[in-house]
């Protein structure tokens, strides 16, 4: 039975000339868990609005065809009726937040649904433990890290216990653990209580295996729709596409008849070709893979650092290290460890309790707000705290206005290194997450700083702008400029990263070369690097790992 049923859909968004949607036709069934796979602004984002009746309710704009819910024209039916049928969590969690604590903003869409009191605490309890929130539940909502508000607005909508839950990339914010978990914990909602779910996710290793059928976007239109994941990944395989999990990539890459959903799976075929694998040792990683380090010039130098909120809650505790012209580090732990915190003491938002931080050997305190801003680019979290100008092409500019700089080419060439050539006259509120994402970036990358921190910068983007970025960040770290990132991205930080530092309960509780710091990790390892786990543990990325298999078939020919 279908419960979405999608006929000629098209649609505009408002002074717009190229549809958002083209010609979509689709027939979601009762039951269905449907996985949206595509570039940023490819649509996904666009059809899960059309399915909610937001579009073009909320959007506005024009829209021809028809969105049909349980046999009935959507924008016939009662709001109500909707909300009850469908619920939806967006991208960005901040927009969609609406109470002052997390108990508050669990029990507002229950409230909306008339339900007695006694039935709404029973589902907080349910739903806070679910998703191990329930320490958090008389928090102030702005003072939670971004993957637990994600947490906290997946579990608003879970309590109201929709029949159709449409998900716009709700692990983008939580870490390895906590995102396998959700997906897992969703799917197990899907198979036993019957819940259709329709999910948007950019990081396909979590889910590409979970989906029961598979959905390719590209400018507005379906282009693959298939119920067979290993005919999905062979047909990505074959087009060229970036948008298939890394381990599918790598068997369907090399002519491999059957391609392996699970690394469970991948490493049996592996194992099956494997002939005497060479298998590196953490000695001589170490020595392969850690970075030429000029250990007289610090560009960063934190000392005994303490941080504590004013109700005495200590983030950070006693965080010691350096970092250098050229490195790439990247910081990871799991959600509301003090890594943002740690960030935003860099930059001088906040002020450490205890303890140093110099930047070129001066302490920040002694620089002023221009000095700072010169040295150190930040980009936090949430795109839209970054912009404020009415076009792309200004909010570009607005950085080098700011520093008296007047270089037209520079904005031309930033536009285009970030793909934003078409949206240089758009309003950057306008646009998709990963395409504020990418604007918030090219404004920040614009004064040239020294030191560039980065939080959580690949929240939102697809591959390929993944694999712009990450070119980018090497490219300006062999010019000499210094890379911190925070990430719960493991495969991007597998592929980029020099240095791996993880963080703790605002300790750090081990830092090294990347190989070291995620071969033989049970959770903060690359999916490359689970299907080497004690094969070759020197092999984390899609690179090496496509390396070693050509060498290990070569070897079975002879």
């Amino acid at each position: 039975m279908s419960v979405l049923e999608i006929k000629n859909l098209t649609y505009y968004y408002p002074d717009e000339n190229k549809p958002a949607l083209d010609e979509i036709n689709l027939s979601i069934q009762e039951g269905e868990f449907v996985l949206l796979v595509g570039g940023s602004g490819s649509g996904k984002s666009s059809l899960v609005r059309a399915m909610t009746g937001l579009i073009p309710e909320f959007y506005g704009g024009r829209i021809g065809g028809t969105v049909k819910l349980d046999g009935e024209e959507l924008k016939d039916l009662d709001r109500s009726r909707v909300v009850q049928r469908i619920g939806m969590v967006f991208q960005d969690p901040e927009n969609q937040l609406v109470m002052t604590s997390v108990e508050l903003e669990l029990a507002f869409g229950m409230e909306n649904l008339a339900l007695s009191v006694d039935l709404m605490k029973r589902r907080i309890m349910e739903v806070s433990s679910a998703l191990s929130i329930h320490p958090f539940l008389k928090e102030s909502i702005p003072q939670l890290s971004g993957g637990l508000k994600q947490k906290v607005m997946l579990a608003s909508i879970l309590a109201m216990q929709p029949d159709i839950l449409i998900l716009d990339e709700p692990t983008s914010q939580l870490d390895p653990v906590a995102g396998e978990e959700i997906l897992t914990m969703i799917r197990r909602l899907n198979e036993d209580n019957g819940i259709t779910v329709i999910l948007i996710e950019q990081r396909l290793e979590r889910c590409f295996h979970l989906a029961d059928r598979i959905l390719f976007m590209e400018q507005g239109r379906i282009i693959h729709n298939s119920i067979e994941q290993e005919e999905t990944a062979r047909w990505a395989a074959a087009n060229k596409s970036i948008f298939i999990p890394p381990l599918a990539k790598l068997f369907a890459g090399a002519g491999f008849t059957r391609v392996p959903m699970t690394v469970k799976e991948g490493r049996k075929m592996l194992k099956s070709v494997c002939y005497n694998p060479d298998v590196v040792s953490f000695e001589q990683k170490e020595t392969i893979n850690s970075p030429i380090i000029n250990q007289k010039e610090h560009l960063l130098e934190i000392d005994h650092l303490w941080f504590s909120y004013d109700n005495g809650h200590e983030v950070l505790k006693d965080i010691s290290l350096t970092l250098d012209p050229t490195n790439f580090l990247v910081i990871m732990g799991e959600n509301a460890a003090g890594k943002t915190t740690l960030l935003k003491s860099i930059r001088g938002l906040l002020r450490p309790s205890r303890g140093k931080i110099k930047i070129k050997d001066r302490e920040i305190r002694e620089l002023t707000v221009e000095a700072l801003a010169g040295t150190v680019g930040y980009l936090a979290q949430n795109p839209n705290d970054y912009l404020f100008q009415p076009t792309v092409r200004e909010e570009i500019a607005f950085t080098l206005q700011n520093l008296a700089i007047e270089n037209d080419s520079l904005i031309e060439d930033l536009l285009e290194k970030f793909a934003l050539t078409r949206f240089a006259g758009a309003n950057p509120r306008d646009l998709s997450t990963g395409e504020r994402q990418r604007v918030a970036l090219a404004s920040i990358l614009a004064a040239d700083p020294p030191l560039i921190i980065l939080d959580e910068p690949t929240r939102g983007l697809d591959y390929e702008m993944k694999e712009i970025l990450g070119k980018l960040l090497i490219s300006l770290q062999q010019e000499g400029h210094a890379i911190l990132v925070v990430t719960h991205d493991v495969e991007f930080a597998a592929e980029y990263a020099t240095e791996i530092l993880f963080l703790s309960r605002g300790q750090i509780v081990a830092s090294g070369s990347k190989n070291v710091m995620l071969s033989r990790s049970t959770f903060y390892s690359s999916q490359i690097g689970k299907l080497f786990y004690q094969i070759d543990d020197s092999i984390v990325t899609l690179q090496d790992g496509e390396k070693a298999l050509k060498r290990y078939l070569s070897k079975r020919e002879e």
